[in-house]
Parts: C-alpha cells; sequence; structure tokens
C-alpha cells in the first residue's frame, strides 16, 4: 500500500494531521514502521483512545511544508490500541522532532515518560497520495 517514495516522505518530521471517528482533527508526531504501519503514541486515558474503542477507524494526512512542491500522504484503516512500545516510540520521535540537548525538550521528553502511554497503529486500508 504505501510505496517507497512514501514511506521515505513519511520518515521526514513533518507533522501529522490525525483523525479518528466523531473526533476533532489534531496534529500528532507519527512513525512510518518498516512493516507499514503508521504508529503514534497517546496517554491511555486519551479521548482519542476511547473513541477509538468506539469505532476502530483513523485517517492520517502529511503535506509537505511551505516552500516545496505541494505534495501529500493520506492513509486511512483500522487501528490497534498497543499497550507496549509506546514510551520507546515516543523517545525515537521526540529525537526525531526536538534537539533533545535543549534541556526544555529533555524535560517535556523526562514528563512524556512518566505518563502510562499507548501505541496507536494504523494498518492501511486506503492510502492517496498527490505529487505536484
Amino acid at each position: 500500500m504505501l510505496t517507497t517514495d512514501d514511506l521515505e516522505f513519511l520518515r521526514r518530521p513533518l507533522h501529522g494531521f490525525l483523525t479518528v471517528a466523531g473526533g476533532p482533527v489534531r496534529p500528532v508526531w507519527f512513525e512510518a514502521a518498516d512493516d507499514g504501519t503508521i504508529q503514534l503514541f497517546t496517554p491511555r486515558e486519551s479521548p482519542k483512545v476511547r473513541r477509538l474503542d468506539d469505532d476502530p477507524r483513523a485517517s492520517i494526512i502529511v503535506a509537505a511544508p511551505v516552500g516545496e512542491r505541494e505534495r501529500w500522504v493520506s492513509v486511512s484503516g483500522s487501528v490497534t490500541v498497543e499497550p507496549g512500545g509506546a514510551h520507546e516510540l515516543a523517545a525515537r520521535l521526540a529525537e526525531r522532532y526536538w534537539d533533545l540537548e535543549d534541556p526544555a525538550h529533555a524535560g517535556e521528553l523526562a514528563g512524556i515518560q512518566t505518563l502510562d502511554l499507548v501505541r496507536l497503529v494504523i494498518r492501511p486500508e486506503k492510502v492517496s497520495r498527490y505529487l505536484m
């Protein structure tokens, strides 16, 4: 479903915009895994987890930043809420999105690591893309 070009694009430190059934669109950090899934982390008690319990579908769209050719990839599919691996994912993503040499960012990551996190895994069922 995700092409090599899609994965290369999705592995950049870009924000994704996540939508779960009945919920608002939220900017998120994410990881495109080697198995073609999209993974995120969130607190176990977050509203998106409760919404996913009722309807386990979500979509994420990632767009190129201003100044680049217009490009986006959209992934929709079923989501599982996984109890393991969320803290490791949070650490990888913090390193990808933040300069952890900055004490403020390192402190924020330390705070995130104290939370009861779960990993959201989107299994692509539909992928759309655009490259101008």
